[in-house]
């Protein structure tokens, strides 16, 4: 029986929605099937930020959790660099 790895990602925090919510921004690269150029992709995560430990700017680790309302199913793990 495997184990459950939980999917972590890590990203810039671009807004603070409210108590304990905030959007996280994680960038990735895919390759284009037919050029082969490789493009910068961007998405946007609600995520629930239980202690409001962090603001904006911050680099901070998330991961899946279960729905914590209709948008959110992430929740921030750590606080990796503090924003100046």
């Amino acid at each position: 029986m495997q184990k459950n790895k939980s999917v972590t990602l890590t990203g810039a925090v671009v807004s603070i929605s409210g108590d304990k919510s905030i959007r996280v921004a994680s960038e990735y690269k895919i390759k284009h099937p037919k050029y082969g150029k490789y493009i910068k992709k961007r998405m946007k995560i609600a995520v629930h930020d239980q202690n409001n430990i962090s603001q904006l700017g911050d680099l901070v680790e998330i991961a899946e959790c279960r729905p914590m309302s209709k948008s959110k199913s992430w929740r921030v793990l750590r606080v990796i660099k503090k924003a100046n």
